[in-house]
């Protein structure tokens, strides 16, 4: 089964509610310039992506005791909010602004999170659906969970069971659902696994797909694709870029050195079906997904960032979770990235502003 590239209705309307939230004028091609008639600093991570803005508002803060931190994704919700979620188990509703080349944001609700058996989700990956539900990965089992808009459970839809945890599977522990995407049409999910399954190549993830027949149908397994990662890096988000491809972000950390992030376009419309595939190894018959690097995140500029570890780069962190939020006047994807913080002192829950160009 390929994934759809014709059906583009749905992600032009959730990309009409997330540019409520941008404030600011669209960039432009040309450099900006200044009062004087100079350009202005670039702000290109390279030809194909631009940073915009970024905002450390969110950082160490909490909301009605709880910790606004440990996130892992992002979704545009309706009346233009982004909904978050904690890998401790909270969805926030943020208020995320830009104007004039700055990036603001505040946390405006916070509720609990539970799984159909009152357990409290490891809480990675997140989608809005069209009806306004969230479906939510967690990547103890690994399972997906949908959630009315109070955070109640109400279904989990099913998982291969290669995909468990070990011993149940062969999945490895906290190397399991990172990124959940809804692809164009809303009828085709997309999960990412983190990491490998043990048999499989260290560096070659499983996309997992879910199709239905519509909205309010239930989703049944559909197929699987390889993806390889970069050496030493693992799948932290996937979204969908409109057209039947995938933003994938890469991420990794050195000690001593600081995180590696890169975003790559991924496109599965040639790849095999490798649900039946039991060891995906480098000699493998397996056509898997194409990709094409849009930056590494250490390309670009600082904007005046600090950082409290060592970094390649004080603009990056443990950066998480990744959301199409829009598109500028030129046509470029506009995004909003996330860090995630794991509580720790020396990490900072950081916001990101972003535009894409899409190459053909």
């Amino acid at each position: 089964m390929r994934l759809s590239t014709s059906i583009i209705g749905a992600m032009a309307m959730s990309l009409a509610i997330g540019a409520a939230l941008v404030q600011g004028a669209a960039y432009a091609d040309s450099p900006a310039l200044s009062a004087s008639g100079s350009s202005a600093p670039s702000r290109d991570c390279s030809d194909l992506v631009r940073i915009r803005a970024f905002s450390d508002d969110l950082d160490k803060k909490t909301l009605d005791g709880v910790y606004v931190g440990n996130l892992s994704a992002l979704a545009v919700d309706r009346g233009g909010r982004i909904a978050a979620v904690s890998d401790e188990s909270y969805i926030f509703s943020l208020d995320v602004r830009e104007k004039a080349g700055s990036l603001s944001a505040d946390a405006v609700t916070v509720a609990p999170l539970t799984d159909l058996n009152g357990r409290a989700p490891d809480s990675e990956g997140l989608v809005v659906d069209l009806d306004g539900t969230r479906l939510i990965t967690s990547e103890t089992e690994p399972s997906v969970t949908r959630y009315d808009r109070d955070g109640t459970a109400v279904e989990a839809l099913p998982v291969p069971a290669a995909l468990a945890v070990a011993p149940a599977g062969r999945a490895v522990h906290n190397q399991t659902f990172e990124g959940l995407t809804l692809m164009p049409g809303g009828r085709t999910l997309v999960a990412s696994m983190e990491g490998a399954l043990s048999g499989d190549e260290t560096d070659v993830v499983r996309l997992q797909t879910w199709r239905r027949a519509g909205v309010g149908k239930h989703f049944e397994t559909g197929a699987q694709y390889g993806y390889r990662v970069d050496q030493g890096l693992g799948v932290s988000e996937i979204q969908s870029a409109g057209d039947g491809r995938l933003l994938v972000l890469e991420r990794g950390f050195t000690a001593g050195v600081g995180n590696t992030v890169r975003l790559y376009l991924a496109d599965p419309s040639r790849a095999d079906d490798v649900s039946g595939t039991e060891n995906l190894t480098a000699g493998g018959s397996a056509r898997l997904v194409h990709k094409t690097l849009l930056a590494d995140l250490a390309d670009c500029p600082s904007l005046g960032a600090t950082a409290l570890q060592p970094q390649p780069n004080p603009l990056l962190d443990n950066i998480e979770g990744l959301a199409v939020t829009g598109r500028t006047a030129a046509g470029r994807l506009r995004i909003l990235l996330v860090s995630d913080d794991n509580e720790r002192k020396t990490q900072i829950t950081r916001l990101y502003s972003l535009d894409v160009r899409l190459p053909r």
